[in-house]
């Protein structure tokens, strides 16, 4: 059995939903199964149950083998563990499991921790796997304390093991939905009573990334909706483009890998994104064992300074203490414009031609990226309407915004993306993370919004003062409102700190790092905080570049810049300038062994092929033949003078030469 290439699979479903038929007619192309079965059996009192039990038995061919684990609910992780790659398993189900584990018989039990212990077995199964288990967290509230231990404790196995798998179905009322990672798929569970060939894709549904796509769209900006079919914006591999003419100096109108971006395609999907979401954090050992390590290396000087942060993330985020330098780099550049005070001071179409000059190629972001060997991805997100007035987006483009963000991610992590880059362009970007920033951090609007640059480098303050009376008229607005995550993106943030903000929330369920440059990225991070605090961890910051909102934002996540170059290039373009340094520090600590003093190893060997320059030892008081001229100093005859003739013979005092 193999769903589309994924081995792991994980059916939810109510009572009655059809859940176990369905995982069955998944398994029904396997030559034989391995039943796994986790329920306690009937007491003698219930024949209820007892038929229920026997008509699953009578349901399984004679092909398969059925397993009992309810004896020791931890024995289903070695089951796991220990199951080949040629096996085929089907556990039904993780609510008997629970139950069995909640037992006052196999109590006291650390139930959080023989859930991960699943979840790691699940991880690491190298057979073919397809466990049941039932969605109860759509129910109301248990009574009794046993109920709602049960509840929880079957809401987190459910939780971690859907996180281990490859692929989760929900059955609802004998229909299937897809929710991860959302291809098309068997939709309809099967009316026989025993396994069956699974029946004909989901209609509806088609693959256009990692991600599911439905039919609903949602506006783009100002215009209309999107189709949810359309592919996801062009990945540019960038290469050098060519030298300038030496005689005008100008840039060459077009590159190899210039293509054009599709628009946004606001995606709808099944997967909810809501407060609390439990994300993986990076190794927590990792970390200080690659610091610890730094103080061992044979380097003349004292080490790497503040750079040993970066080796520092990098080995928690690649989860060794000896981390690789980032081979392949993608940028995402967010292209969305903020309609109102927040623009003002900006030049009209003036991000459009950034994003454009992008795309050719062109401009210090590109020649960075080709510099760099990184990819180049131009995102267009939806126009956010005037903060000061109206909300900047509806709550439906909140959710498909960070959903497509997620899904941008999980894109990355495919390909093979080892770090993002996430920098924006687009007029009112600033003054939308200053309005994020004094929601969520307490901020004063003048505190966070840099002075306003004319195209001739003059400060121009009445732009800078329309744009703080927006912030300033926005938060008293919605002085009333709630201020949760995706409330401050709906009134404040709009669309391309709501696109962020899923990029850094998919980058972290897919353990993927991202650097931060420039306030949206930083502001999405700020948001992350409410949905899934382990996102700013995944976070890296190279520089401020001097701006206020950047600074105070990463003083409030704990992200200490790296470097203190007050970089100005425009977002994505400042981190793509230190990211060679960051390269050569982390191949540099890789590399270098442990100092000779600590263990390390030194090349002994002496190199016969070059001449010797060594000092020639004495053979003796006597004088010895060599095949080589000897040139040491002659041995004086006595107590009188030598003479320094061409023969440098010994002489008598008379003068005469001695015989």
């Amino acid at each position: 059995m193999s769903v589309d290439g994924w081995n792991t699979v994980l059916v939810l479903g109510g009572t009655r939903s059809g859940k176990s038929e369905f995982a069955e007619s998944l398994v029904a192309d396997a030559p034989t199964v391995r039943y796994v079965a986790t329920a306690a059996d009937a007491p003698a009192d219930d024949a209820e149950w007892a038929a229920r039990l026997a008509a699953h038995r009578e349901r399984r061919p004679e092909t398969w083998t059925t397993e009992e684990t309810a004896a020791d609910p931890r024995r289903l992780a070695d089951v796991l563990a220990a199951a080949g790659p040629n096996e085929t398993l089907l556990v039904d189900d993780l609510g008997g499991w629970v139950t069995v584990l909640l037992d006052p018989a196999h109590q006291p039990a650390d139930d959080t921790a023989t859930i991960a212990e699943l979840a790691a077995a699940v991880r690491s199964c190298a057979a073919r796997l397809v466990l049941v288990s039932p969605e109860v967290g759509l129910s109301l509230v248990p009574t009794t304390p046993l109920g709602r231990a049960f509840t929880d404790a079957l809401g987190a196995a459910n939780r971690a093991v859907a996180d281990a798998c490859d692929a989760v179905v929900l059955v609802v009322a004998g229909q299937a939905a897809w929710l991860k990672p959302g291809a098309a798929h068997p939709a309809t569970v099967p009316a026989q009573a025993g396994p069956v060939q699974t029946g004909p894709a989901q209609a509806g549904l088609t693959q256009t990334g990692p991600a599911q796509t439905g039919a609903a769209g949602v506006p783009g900006g100002v215009g209309g909706p999107v189709a949810a079919s359309e592919p996801s914006p062009e990945v540019f591999a960038p290469t050098p483009p060519a030298a300038p003419d030496a005689a005008h100096g100008a840039e060459p109108t077009g590159t190899a890998w210039a293509a054009p971006t599709m628009a946004l395609p606001m995606v709808a999907t099944g997967l909810v994104i809501q407060p609390g979401m439990e994300l993986p954090m990076p190794d927590e050992y990792t970390g200080p064992q690659a610091i610890e390590r730094l103080a061992t290396l044979d380097v003349p000087g004292s080490g790497l300074g503040v750079l040993e942060r970066a080796v520092g993330f990098a080995a928690a985020t690649q989860g060794t203490p000896t981390p690789a330098p980032w081979g392949s780099v993608r940028v995402l550049l967010l292209h969305g414009d903020h309609l109102g005070g927040a623009a003002a001071g900006t030049v009209e179409g003036e991000s459009a031609r950034r994003a454009r000059q992008a795309r050719a190629g062109q401009g210090a972001l590109a020649r960075l990226a080709a510099e760099s060997d990184a990819e180049l991805q131009v995102v267009e997100a939806p126009s956010s309407a005037p903060m000061e007035a109206e909300p900047t987006l509806t709550g439906e483009q909140v959710e498909v915004a960070l959903r497509y963000g997620w899904r941008l991610a999980e894109e990355a992590a495919d390909a093979g993306v080892r770090l993002l880059v996430l920098g924006a362009c687009g007029a009112g970007t600033e003054a939308a993370a200053a309005a994020v920033l004094v929601a969520t951090a307490g901020a004063e609007a003048p505190a966070v919004l840099p002075r306003v640059l004319t195209d001739s480098g003059e400060i121009d303050d009445a732009a800078w003062m329309t744009r703080c009376a927006a912030v300033r008229d926005a938060l008293h607005r919605t002085r009333n409102s709630p201020r949760s995550a995706k409330d401050v993106l709906a009134e404040l943030g709009g669309g391309d700190i709501a696109v962020a903000t899923g990029v850094l929330l998919g980058a972290t369920a897919r353990r993927l790092p991202v650097m931060l440059d420039g306030p949206v990225g930083v502001a999405a991070a700020m948001v992350t905080r409410d949905l899934a605090g382990q996102a700013r961890h995944w976070c890296l910051l190279a520089d401020h570049g001097g701006h206020p909102a950047v600074r105070l934002g990463a003083d409030v996540l704990g992200l200490t810049p790296l470097l203190d170059l007050r970089l100005g290039l425009g977002e994505g373009a400042n981190a793509l300038a230190a990211l060679p340094l960051l390269r050569s520090v982390l191949a540099l600590a890789a590399a270098l062994p442990a100092h000779p003093s600590l263990g390390g190893g030194e090349d002994d060997e002496q190199d016969t092929d070059e001449p010797d320059f060594r000092e020639p030892e004495p053979a003796g008081p006597g004088p010895t033949s060599t095949d080589e001229p000897d040139f040491r100093e002659p041995e004086p005859a006595g107590p009188g003078p030598t003479s320094t003739g061409p023969e440098s013979e010994p002489v008598d005092p008379s003068g005469r030469r001695a015989g």
